[in-house]
């Protein structure tokens, strides 16, 4: 919770999340005495039994743990780790239905939603990916992920598993923008530290100023409870944009500064819940 993206985990360094990161990503190089030597059955059954941090580390050993490690994102080491790391609900339900392994499940989880940065009306569930807003009057409350971003691209997705209310909004946030304030109003975007997507009005906000309307066409279709929603997260080109389906809905926002920014919403009505699941680097196409 602590802003940095842990490496290893099928991003490059220049992926990074901004504040470094942890040591895997990289090998070194020739092997480690014996343990180079080990084969790869063996080491995986040893490594089955580490945690994540621990695994970082063993991927810097040698370029035989490396690939030991990242050849198969859905080996025994994985699996355990996931295992382990997740709620069995995450893992019965279709929550991660979209992430293609093991080792993308644990990535995902070490992207959720962050339980110490959020507002204090919502919780987060023992899915470890859903938030759930108390009713609260007057009150609107948001949350963000535990890692952000200031290099790479990036997405995730998100849905509502309730009602909206007056204002749902899905986008992205610094660390300085708030989680919480008085009456039902977007959150995200009330500042110059947050933009989104208010999916009731269709409109996009930043700076406390409505941006115009998304997606730009005639007669936008208003969002349905359950959809699931892809953010799409440019750092290098510096845009947010958003999918809904399979069908590109278009770039939302253009200009982001090159600060750390992190998946965000907000909501106001109670008892309602949202999910948000990162699921990697976008597919191009």
């Amino acid at each position: 919770g602590d802003g940095r993206q842990p490496r290893g985990l099928g991003q490059p360094p220049a992926a990074l999340a901004c504040s470094g990161g942890g040591a895997v990503g990289g090998s070194g190089s020739g092997s480690s005495g014996a343990g180079g030597r080990l084969p790869s059955r063996v080491l995986e059954l040893v490594f089955s039994y580490l945690e994540l941090s621990e695994l970082r580390n063993c991927a810097l050993v040698c370029k035989h743990w490396y690939r030991c490690l990242h050849g198969d994102e859905n080996s025994e080491v994985w699996r355990s780790l996931c295992a382990r790391s997740l709620a069995e609900e995450a893992l019965r339900t279709d929550i991660l239905c979209n992430l293609p392994s093991y080792k993308a499940k644990v990535r995902a989880f070490q992207h959720a939603f962050s339980t110490n940065d959020c507002s204090r009306n919502v919780y987060i569930k023992k899915n470890g990916f859903t938030l759930h807003r108390n009713p609260i009057a007057q009150s609107t409350d948001g949350a963000r992920t535990k890692i952000g971003f200031s290099e790479g691209r990036h997405a995730w997705e998100v849905w509502w598993e309730g009602p909206l209310g007056t204002v749902a909004v899905i986008g992205i946030a610094t660390k300085r923008a708030p989680m919480q304030c008085q009456g039902y109003v977007a959150l995200l975007g009330s500042d110059d530290q947050s933009w989104g997507w208010n999916l009731v009005d269709n409109n996009l906000l930043h700076n406390g100023e409505v941006n115009g309307s998304f997606p730009q066409c005639n007669n936008a279709p208003k969002y349905q409870i359950g959809e699931r929603i892809r953010v799409i997260l440019d750092m290098e080109d510096k845009t947010l944009a958003f999918e809904r389906g399979y069908e590109f809905l278009g770039v939302a926002f253009r200009g982001l500064p090159k600060v750390c920014l992190y998946p965000a919403v907000s909501a106001v009505y109670g008892n309602t819940e949202v999910t948000l699941v990162y699921l990697g680097k976008p597919l191009d196409g």
